[in-house]
């Protein structure tokens, strides 16, 4: 099976691959094996972990914890995001020069679905809700919301936090995968 990318969305070819995995067609002729974007996506994941973590301690430290307001963690985030990006395009600057501009979109849009995953996993935290009351209860002080509503309200702050996390991996993802492998140029390629 060989997926065709045809406007944006992958659709399937019947056609034998010559060692049976699926690869992803880029422009150019060049064939880019979906493994290869897996494992480009994993590294970034656990990059970020190891960049996020001390990163977050010191600029904890340093900037304080203050609820929505917290820019040691927003600090954090950008910096680990544009990071785990900027290496991982180092380290995989060979496949990512097969097919520059599609290697790119694919891993940055695999890695954007990765954090959009766990970034809806947030409710599951003991404090969400609390926290989203709060934050609409200081913006809206006296003011009372049925169940429903408040459940309403939540969704749309998780929605709103969602986006901001997705729409900050793709441009810093993109933005850092192709410096990465700017830095690193191949000396041939290697399918």
């Amino acid at each position: 099976m060989i997926w065709s990318w045809v406007e944006g969305f992958p659709q399937v070819i019947n056609a034998e691959a010559e060692d049976k995995h699926s690869y992803f067609h880029c422009e150019g002729g060049d064939r880019l094996k979906f493994s290869d974007v897996v494992i480009a996506v994993a590294s970034i994941s656990v990059i970020f972990a190891l960049i996020a973590a001390p990163l977050d301690m010191v600029l904890f430290s340093a900037l304080g914890i203050s609820g929505m307001n917290n820019w040691g963690y927003m600090v954090s985030l950008i910096v680990s995001f544009f990071l785990s990006a900027l290496i991982s395009g180092y380290i995989f600057a060979g496949k990512i020069w097969e097919a520059r501009r599609e290697a790119i979109t694919k891993i940055t849009a695999l890695w954007a679905a990765l954090v959009m995953l766990v970034a809806m996993n947030l409710p599951a935290l003991a404090d969400w809700g609390t926290k989203a009351k709060e934050e609409f209860q200081a913006a809206n002080p006296g003011k009372t919301l049925s169940t429903s509503e408040w459940l309403t309200w939540e969704y749309m702050y998780l929605d709103v936090f969602t986006f901001l996390m997705v729409g900050m991996t793709l441009v810093l993802g993109a933005i850092g995968l192709y410096v990465g492998s700017m830095l690193r140029k191949p000396a041939k390629s290697q399918k």
